[in-house]
């Protein structure tokens, strides 16, 4: 992390982000400090190992991730298609059998290289999956609302987001980002840096069947860094050096307003390419090959691919901008009609300036994960611009230009109409649940997150009424290129919760907090387990994929329903933890799903939930209804008091009222927030 060194600024923006009374504060009135803002070093624990001995991941036990799988899919599956799948499984693991080969394979994979499961694991999860990059595949973080008098405001945000991109790009060149370290059980392991190096240089590169991750190496660069500016879907060159001197805050300002004016000529513009990054990843591969065969848009594309990052000006949505608003219009800028063409999705980094105050970015998923997402954009908040001296002349930017034959316009035409569907299809919800936050979870001695995640299983429960396999990431940067395996939070420990909570059969306050506490235990050694490496997903994805390569038929297991169905992630979520008043959010990773993100603060959540309004299966409000409900009856069962009679589940039909939290839930809030939290609770 990264703080500012003048306690002023600091105090500033907080101020700027917790500021209640409606009126709010614009970044460049605060930026008055010229102070340059100093790193946290990030002391690590006594005897900790340096940052670059982080070990290679671990290949767990076959008979270890077998024996869990079974576990998993048993809640999902008929008792004879269970029976089927046992049988199946007991083959495959058998002593001599193909289990043990593929595995023993993976085991000299893991010895010659960094790292057994990358290639995989990021083909598998990314690069092969040929749906749009918007809401499918990107997640967006929403900053705080900007209250912007004048366009100029929003221009000077612009340029002072700029500045801190370039400092934070000079950190990286530098390799000088602290070290970070994991913390709790595992305090002091240092923890793999290598996806924020990425955050600049990469670019996804679409194909026709599997596209590419293309990471170049910013430093070697020799030509003068520059970062496209989208503006009313037009695409500028803006020169970041110019005569080896970094623009500042008053240069790029001034660049700034001139593609303002230059993208307001309509003699020159240009047609709106950027909504082919839009479309289907073949799509894309197909419409990038009809353009490639002119050379003037050769050298557009070379300038798009080669940029720091996108900063996209947006035009006003003249709409009420609400949490969900300002999340839909961030995630894929409301269609073609608004600013859905004033985007680049192959790039990294997309950052969003709404004249309306409807700002934050945009990331291509496949080179990094969201810490990283959260680590840069909270830097930038933070930033404080040194002010240098101005260049006195300033080449103006240059407008990207396209020669498009018939067939393009076409093609556009179809990635008009299917990113309008897609846009139309988002069903996207944001709530923030005010009772309690992760505070008084840590005093009840439970980690929040498992705490949550068996929250989330009690709603899609209430709502469905049944158990789905779900996803929750779990960072494994312990490891050397480590990115995520999966946390299975369906645990029959958690069914056996929620049907407690749902049928009636138990009454008792006690027998269902013992299981409330069983279910949180569960997911909490889940979670430890996917940390250490030593998850099944990650693990059952090298064996096919060794079968794979070896050019042997597609084991059982991988072809019995059990495995399909297993990785239908019907809920997908993800925790991401911000320190400011902002939030990220993502769609559904299947068209009958849900994809929920939250933000655990200390007295509060903020959960992001989103599905697909074609599917006659799911809706957003009704899951959020559920699951706040959901929060208060678990909170109540911490109390001597009875709890609430069961209610019952609610459909998909109007909405349900939510009744006010019991007086057990009051009490027991007010109780514990008026103690001290006690040492060694689980974060």
């Amino acid at each position: 992390m990264v703080i500012c060194s003048n306690f002023i600024i600091v105090s500033a923006f907080m101020i700027l982000f917790e500021c209640q009374s409606g009126i709010a504060v614009s970044f460049a009135r605060l930026l008055v400090c010229t102070s340059k803002m100093s790193l946290d070093k990030r002391e690590p624990p006594k005897d900790c190992k340096p940052p670059d001995s982080a070990p290679k991941l671990p290949v767990p036990a076959l008979k270890d991730t077998l024996d869990t799988y079974l576990r998993c899919v048993k809640e999902l599956l008929t008792d004879e298609h269970f029976q089927k799948t046992q049988e199946g499984v007991k083959r495959f693991g058998a002593p001599g059998g193909l289990g043990e080969l593929l595995h023993r394979k993976l085991l000299e994979r893991r010895e010659q290289t960094t790292n057994w499961v990358y290639d995989y694991w990021l083909n598998d999860m990314y690069l092969d999956n040929r749906l749009p990059l918007p809401v499918n595949s990107s997640p967006a973080m929403v900053l705080p609302f900007q209250n912007f008098a004048a366009r100029i405001d929003s221009l000077r945000f612009a340029a002072n987001l700029i500045s801190g991109i370039l400092e934070y790009k000079s950190l990286l060149d530098e390799r000088a980002l602290p070290a970070e370290y994991a913390r709790g059980q595992h305090a002091g392991t240092p923890l793999c840096m290598e996806q924020y190096y990425r955050i600049f240089s990469a670019y996804r590169l679409p194909g026709q069947t599997r596209d590419t991750l293309v990471a170049r190496d910013g430093r070697a660069a020799p030509e003068p860094e520059h970062i496209i500016v989208a503006c009313k879907n037009q695409f500028f060159v803006l020169d970041v050096v110019i005569d080896f001197r970094r623009l500042n805050e008053r240069d790029l300002l001034t660049q700034l307003e001139r593609i303002i004016k230059m993208a307001d000529n309509q003699d020159e513009r240009q047609p709106p390419i950027g909504l082919l990054t839009s479309d289907g990843r073949t799509e894309w591969a197909e419409a990038r090959a009809q353009l490639i065969r002119e050379s003037t848009n050769r050298d557009s594309l070379d300038l798009l691919e080669r940029c720091l990052c996108l900063v996209c000006l947006d035009d006003s949505s003249k709409a009420k901008l609400t949490d969900a608003a300002r999340a839909m219009l961030t995630l894929h800028g409301g269609g073609a009609a608004l600013n859905g063409g004033n985007r680049w999705y192959d790039k990294s980094m997309q950052f969003v300036v709404g004249a309306d105050g409807c700002c934050g970015v945009v990331c291509e998923h496949s080179a990094f994960e969201g810490i990283v997402l959260v680590q840069c954009t909270e830097y930038l908040l933070k930033y404080m611009l040194v002010r240098a001296a101005s260049v006195t002349e300033l080449p103006a930017p240059r407008r990207l230009r396209w020669k498009c034959t018939t067939v393009v316009h076409k093609l556009l035409a179809f990635s008009v109409d299917r990113l309008y569907r897609l846009v139309k299809n988002l069903d996207l919800n944001v709530h923030k649940f005010n009772r309690y936050g992760k505070e008084l979870i840590k005093r009840l001695k439970m980690s929040p997150d498992a705490f949550i995640q068996v929250a989330l299983q009690l709603a899609y429960y209430r709502c469905h009424g049944r158990a789905v396999s779900t996803y929750e990431s779990a960072s494994i940067r312990r490891f050397k290129d480590g990115r995520v395996d999966n946390i299975r939070s369906a645990t029959p420990e958690a069914l056996a919760f929620v049907r407690a909570m749902t049928n009636g059969n138990v009454s008792a306050c006690d027998a269902k907090l013992q299981l409330l506490q069983a279910a949180i235990a569960e997911q909490t050694k889940n979670s430890t387990l996917a940390i250490a490496g030593l998850a099944i997903d990650n693990h059952l994805l090298g064996l096919r994929e060794m079968a794979r390569e070896l050019k042997i038929e597609k084991p059982e297991i991988f072809q019995d329903e059990a495995y399909r169905i297993s990785n239908e992630f019907i809920l997908s979520t993800s925790q991401v933890p911000t320190k400011f008043e902002m939030f990220c959010c993502y769609g559904p990773v299947v068209p009958n799903g849900y994809g929920v993100c939250y933000n655990p603060q200390s007295d509060h959540f903020v959960f992001c939930v989103s599905s697909f309004r074609e599917s006659p299966h799911t809706c957003s409000s009704q899951f959020v209804k559920s699951l706040q409900r959901g929060l208060l009856d678990m909170s109540d069962l911490f109390c001597n008091s009875n709890p609430r009679e069961p209610r019952k589940s609610p459909t998909l039909g109007p909405p349900a009222e939510i009744p006010e939290p019991g007086s057990a839930t009051c009490s027991l809030v007010k109780t514990l927030s008026q103690t001290k939290p006690e040492s060694g609770s689980q974060a």
